[in-house]
Order: C-alpha cells, then sequence, then structure tokens
C-alpha cells in the first residue's frame, strides 16, 4: 500500500497530466490542408508574392491559412510582422509580436534569415526606436554571420542606410548586392544610380539631404531648398550691389520701418520648415508667394513648370539682366510637349538653354512641364544653377 506521502506524489501527477491534457485539448488545433498545394510553405510562398505586389490584405490571408494548418510556422509569423509593418495604417506593436514569434519559431537557417531581414525592414519603415539604426544593424550583422551571401540583408539594410542618409555606406551595400548576383540585383541597380545622383547634388544640409528622398517636392521643400542648399539669402545679398540713402529720415517713420513685422502665412505656425519659408517669402521668389487666402499651402506639390520659373526669377535678381523674362518669346517651341504661348514657356527656355534643368524623356524630347520634381533631381538643379552662378 501507499503511504500518505506518495499518495500526494501520485495525485500531484495527476492534476500536472490533466493540466498539460488541457492545455493540448485548448491550444489551437492545426487545419487539415484540402489539397496537395494546401501547405504552409506554398501559402507562405505566395504570400510573399502578393506582399510584393503590395496586396497586403491578400498576403495576410495566405500566412493566416499557413498558420491554420501548423500554428508555429516561423516564415508565416514573419510574413504577417512584414505585412502589419507595410499596411496602411501600419501596426508596429503587433508587428513586433508577429515578428517576436517569427524568432521564436524559427527552426532552421533559412527561417532565421527571412526573420532578420524582415526586422531590418521593420526598423527601417518605423523608426520606432530612437537607435533603429543600431538595431536594424545588429539584425543585419547577425544574418550575414550566418549566410555572408544573402543578397536580401544587403539590400535591406542598404535602404536602412539610405533611409538614415548615410548615402556612403548604403551605396557600398547595394553595389555587395550586385556583385553577389542573386536576388534583388535590379532594385538594387536602380538604388545605386540614386545613391549617384545624390552624391553628385552634393546636398550640404540635413534638410537636404531628407528632401533627397523625398518622391515629389512640395512648396515647404522648395523654400528649404532655396534657403539651405542655394542659401539665397546670402547669394542676394553678394550680388546686388549696396545703396546708400544719405537723405533726411523722418526720426519716426525710420523707427517703423525699422521694426517691419516678418512675412508669414496663416498656415504654418506649427510647420517645421517655417523658418525657411518665412525666409522665401522675405526674400520674394516668383512661385512661393503667399496666396490671396493669406496662406502658404506648404504641401502644395511643385511642378516641373513652377520650378523652372522659381529659377528664372532667381537668375534674373542674381545676374541683373531683365531681359531673360522676355528672350524666347517669339521663339518655336523645341518640346513637342510644350506650346510656346504657354505662360512658362520662356521660363523653361531659360533654364534648358543653360543646362541648369534637362528634358524629361531623353528619347521623346518631352519637358513634362506639369509632372512633379523629384527630390533627388531638385537638388542636382540646384547644383547647376550653383555652377552657373560660380556660386559655392
Amino acid at each position: 500500500m501507499l503511504n500518505g506521502q506518495s499518495k500526494k506524489k501520485v495525485f500531484s501527477l495527476i492534476l500536472l497530466f490533466a493540466a498539460v491534457m488541457l492545455i493540448v485539448a485548448c491550444g489551437p488545433k492545426a487545419r487539415i490542408p484540402v489539397s496537395q498545394l494546401d501547405t504552409p510553405e506554398h501559402h507562405v510562398f505566395t504570400g510573399m508574392k502578393l506582399f510584393d505586389q503590395e496586396k497586403y490584405a491578400d498576403a495576410q490571408r495566405e500566412f493566416e491559412l499557413a498558420l491554420q494548418l501548423d500554428p508555429k510556422y516561423s516564415r508565416a509569423h514573419t510574413g504577417i510582422g512584414l505585412v502589419k509593418t507595410c499596411m496602411t495604417p501600419p501596426d508596429y506593436r503587433g508587428a513586433a509580436d508577429a515578428l517576436g514569434k517569427g524568432a521564436k519559431y524559427a527552426k532552421a537557417d533559412e527561417e532565421t534569415l527571412a526573420n532578420k531581414v524582415a526586422l531590418i525592414r521593420y526598423y527601417t519603415q518605423g523608426k520606432q526606436e530612437k537607435k533603429w539604426l543600431d538595431l536594424a544593424a545588429g539584425e543585419f550583422d547577425a544574418a550575414v554571420k550566418i549566410d555572408p551571401k544573402h543578397s536580401a540583408a544587403y539590400y535591406f539594410m542598404g535602404i536602412a542606410y539610405k533611409q538614415a542618409c548615410d548615402f556612403d555606406a548604403a551605396g557600398k551595400l547595394f553595389t555587395k548586392v550586385l556583385e553577389l548576383k542573386t536576388d534583388y540585383v535590379a532594385q538594387a541597380d536602380a538604388e545605386w544610380n540614386f545613391i549617384q545622383k545624390v552624391q553628385r547634388a552634393l546636398p550640404g544640409s540635413v534638410t537636404g539631404k531628407q528632401i533627397a528622398l523625398v518622391e515629389r517636392i512640395n512648396r515647404a521643400d522648395a523654400a528649404a531648398l532655396f534657403m539651405e542648399e542655394l542659401k539665397i539669402d546670402v547669394l542676394y545679398k553678394k550680388r546686388t550691389p549696396k545703396t546708400f540713402d544719405t537723405s533726411f529720415k523722418d526720426p519716426e517713420k525710420a523707427a517703423r520701418e525699422a521694426q517691419k513685422v516678418k512675412v508669414t502665412a496663416k498656415d504654418i505656425a506649427d510647420h517645421p520648415l517655417k523658418a525657411d519659408i518665412e525666409g522665401i517669402l522675405d526674400i520674394g521668389v516668383r512661385g512661393l508667394e503667399i496666396y490671396p487666402d493669406g496662406n502658404y499651402h506648404p504641401e502644395e506639390l511643385i511642378t516641373r513648370a513652377a520650378y523652372a520659373m522659381m529659377l528664372e526669377d532667381v537668375l534674373i535678381k542674381v545676374t541683373g539682366d531683365n531681359a531673360l523674362a522676355t528672350k524666347f518669346i517669339g521663339a518655336k517651341s523645341p518640346f513637342p510637349d510644350l506650346r510656346a504661348d504657354l505662360p512658362y514657356f520662356n521660363a523653361v527656355m531659360v533654364v534648358t538653354s543653360r543646362s541648369i534643368m534637362e528634358t524629361k524623356d531623353m528619347t521623346t524630347g518631352e519637358f513634362a512641364p506639369l509632372k512633379p520634381v523629384a527630390g533627388v533631381d531638385a537638388l542636382l538643379i540646384i547644383r547647376k544653377l550653383k555652377e552657373e552662378l560660380k556660386f559655392n
């Protein structure tokens, strides 16, 4: 017979077994496959294809189908983490949770690598952490330690450095992808060419580097470029001849003029580029004035035609050559998409004849006046303008 102590031990074991069985019974049950292709691997493969096409809802459905078959399938959790990172609006908390599960359930190096790369993308996209770049670099180091030739790790770490405006480091990683000649070659080639453009533009300010990443600049960006990259205030002071007024001035009138109110707009009070916008409003650049409603409309996109008119205005004021304003009136347009009677025709001709701006499409010769201006192109144009004016 069992003594009291033995009975207690047996009873405890029975309770423990019952608890384990209860947890197993209540845990998620794997779904039974309904076809040969109904596998976790196939659903994740399809999910990643859909994810790359930015069909995030469809991708998530595939990843969830994979988890129904295997609740601990690492790549499916990693896929959901990527979806939650890139969806609109992003769910960074949900993404972190899913990526954590992806790391926890990873068994093979391939699964760990996929998770590491996804974490690089998560840190880059969200920038949720103060040291997000260091965290991304940590995941990159761990990935290339597993596989020194893993192209995806190099490519997405290159994107991370690009987002951090470390263009030299980004360029080296995109070059590595091109050398490996496996995955992401076309994407790395496009990014490498972009980095080359940025380096030719030589942005000198932090704001300029950030604007280089913008796909379409707006009126606020344009103000910042003229103030911080062109340094238009310094340029105008240097090129404008000094005048001295020695005539008598009424003391009260002189005091009022000295206390001139700063020119501002109603809608820029909390704008991060407020100082640049007010600087431009004070100087005055054609195309960057306050609208009749008293607003600046900082988010309004800049077209190539509008940018050409701004540059023409700067050239006229700096050179003092007012004849530039009418130089090409009556001339025949060399662009198939630009009529000579358009209000911005003269400005386009002024900047293209000096190679400050170029045709948008070299094969068709189109200028594309109503197309937006990319940040890196805007920077390159500013660089060419400075060269034209011999101003550094």
